[in-house]
């Protein structure tokens, strides 16, 4: 099939399953894992393929080769850690210590632990038994997080120590297949461990020690210079093509460097995430990748559907099942039991052991060493596998099921206190952190409004940034970025940028997603205040209106004209363009008068006496 498409065929095959399988199952308001899951059985070899020899047209709508599939799915995972690594920080990962490195390790050991005993009953090895159990004591990042975020639930107590026992996970892959290997070698010794054998895997952590150093070192350094250098090059029209370059270098680049220090794809990505989350270039680098993250996770989650043999689950499927749901009874009943001893309510605890409970893709990971090294036995290794395929399934409607229990009792207990993984919500907007915008922070500041600021020039992002302030480099004029930035939660968006269609873009934008939002813009004119006020601003300040008439004003007096006379048609004019103001505002909001110009006359200006 070389030269007739055949290379990019199932690559053709997944682009079309995302572009009409996937939106018709969110038409029916299905989860779009699912639907990504369902796609992937229904175009695999166990799906429409089987058909295929008797219909040889059916090739062509059908996968036929998940290998190609797979490091694109891998990709998938790195970018959704790198994405949750811009929602950290060296300071939050601190914060979380407790759990991560308490109730995340914790539930990797018992889970472990409990599963190993189970397997041992059912008359499989100590070392046999250890290995399953450590596969799947591990539960799905890559497929728990977008369902948790698809159902707004990320940001409260169950997304946070949901996110911090998946981390502690991550973070247990390298030591898990170190232990592989030592079991490996306490099975060929017939239960001797050689000191030898032992430090020679011990010692396989120390490139990971030293490529993960190497990485948070040359990332601190590197990083934000490479940005800014790329900030502006855009700045000068050069193409905004070069951040999302910049951007999947640095994702791309962190993965393959931890991986050849013996550490996953996915730890590297989150390193470099949480390095990128101390910088001004946060939010840009998000709505950069955003689009990369939700592809490559569906090819990860087809690649997940083309696992399932079907074949294997009808020959076996009482086994299979039964399996699966053993599996999500124990490691619920583990996790909501630590869950509770950490101090969750019961609630969050039972929603958070619902969606941990399945089993997860690095789970494949280990049983592939554990095969590889001879500790885990075929047969039984694949059923594992099954079943733990099955599980992914269900995380869905086990996310679902766990909301609706968290919905029946709003005492849902008292949540340990946990960092938060945003800072943005609740805060007022400003668009443009030149003087006109800095002006307005530190008035901000000085009557204690917490603000973010968004700005497109690199220097005044850095300037502010060393000043202590919470600035932000992006285009506030693109829909993703003021999602990213919190805005249907701000109290008000303020935009100071003195180009008007760039004024006129961000405030478009702004009121197309909150109706109720305030905006107030800084307008170059009357007239441009007049457009504005049709665009659905709040409030718009003409700067060149005000300050003619002021400086007309001055200049009216100072050539003679009593005060009492400029005052009054100054006032006038003020009135006339305060009417044509209000006529712009469209009808449905003219709820108040406008008050782009100051209404109150300043006190008359007192001469001095004469000696």
């Amino acid at each position: 099939m070389h030269g007739q498409g055949g290379d990019y065929k199932d690559l053709v095959v997944f682009l079309a399953a995302a572009g009409v399988i996937v939106p018709l199952v969110n038409r029916l308001k299905v989860s779009p894992v699912l639907g990504f899951l369902a796609a992937g059985v229904l175009l695999g070899p166990d799906g429409l393929g089987r058909f295929a020899q008797s219909l040889p047209w059916l090739s062509w709508l059908t996968i036929g080769d998940p290998g190609q599939l797979a490091q694109l799915s891998e990709l998938g995972v790195a970018f959704l850690l790198f994405m949750i690594g811009l929602e950290l920080s060296w300071e939050r990962l601190r914060a979380m210590r407790r759990l991560v490195f308490g109730l995340g390790m914790m539930q990797v050991v018992v889970c472990t632990a409990v599963l190993a005993g189970g397997f041992m009953l059912m008359g499989q090895t100590l070392a046999s038994a250890v290995v399953l159990g450590m596969g799947l004591a591990l539960s799905s990042t890559a497929v728990v997080m977008p369902v948790l975020a698809e159902r707004g639930r990320l940001k409260g107590t169950v997304g946070r120590s949901t996110f911090a026992i998946l981390l502690a996970q991550d973070l247990s892959v390298a030591p898990i297949l170190i232990t592989v290997t030592v079991l490996a070698a306490l099975a060929q010794q017939g239960g001797a461990l050689d000191p030898a054998v032992l430090g020679r895997a011990l010692f396989t952590l120390v490139p990971a020690a030293i490529g993960l150093g190497l990485l948070v070192l040359l990332g601190r350094v590197v990083l934000r210079p490479m940005f800014r250098s790329v900030a502006k090059a855009r700045k000068a029209d050069q193409g905004g093509e070069l951040f999302v370059a910049a951007s999947l270098l640095v994702v791309v680049g962190a993965g393959l460097a931890a991986q050849a220090s013996g550490l996953s794809m996915s730890i590297g990505a989150l390193v470099a995430g949480v390095l990128l989350a101390e910088t001004e270039f946060r939010r840009e680098v998000e709505v950069s990748i955003e689009p990369f993250k939700g592809l490559l996770l569906g090819v990860f989650f087809v690649g997940v559907g083309l696992g399932l043999d079907l074949d294997a689950i009808a020959a076996d499927p009482v086994g299979v099942f039964g399996l699966a749901l053993a599996l999500t009874v124990v490691k619920t009943g583990v996790i909501f039991s630590l869950a509770r001893f950490w101090g969750l309510g019961a609630r969050p605890a039972l929603e958070t052991a619902l969606v941990l409970a399945p089993a997860g893709e690095f789970a494949f990971v280990v049983f592939a060493t554990g095969l590889v090294e001879g500790l885990a036995p075929p047969q039984l290794t694949n059923t594992v596998a099954l079943s733990a395929t099955v599980s992914i399934f269900s995380i869905p409607l086990l996310a679902l099921l766990g909301q609706k229990l968290a919905r029946k009792s709003s005492a849902a207990g008292q949540p340990v206190a946990l960092p938060k993984l945003e800072t943005a919500d609740g805060a007022v907007i400003i668009v443009g952190f030149g003087r006109v915008g800095r002006l307005i922070g530190e008035m901000l500041k000085a009557h204690d409004q917490p603000f973010i600021a968004l700005d497109t020039d690199a220097g005044a992002v850095a300037a502010g940034r060393r000043d202590g302030f919470d600035v932000f480099y992006g285009d506030a004029g693109r829909r993703e970025m003021l999602q990213h930035c919190g805005v249907q939660s701000t109290r008000a968006l303020i935009v100071t940028m003195d180009a008007p269609t760039k004024v006129d873009e961000v405030i478009t934008t702004a009121r197309s997603m909150r109706d109720d939002l305030i905006l107030i813009a800084r307008a170059r004119d009357d007239q441009h205040a007049i457009r504005l006020y049709g665009l659905g601003v709040t409030d718009a300040v003409p700067e060149t209106t005000e300050a003619s008439l002021q400086l007309a004003e001055n200049t009216l007096v100072d050539l003679g004209v009593p005060m009492g006379l400029v005052l009054a048609s100054v006032h006038e004019r003020r009135d006339q363009f305060r009417k044509a103001f209000q006529s712009a505002i469209p009808i449905e909001r003219r709820n108040r008068p406008s008050r782009a110009l100051r209404r109150t006359l300043r006190p008359a200006r007192v001469d001095p006496a004469p000696e």
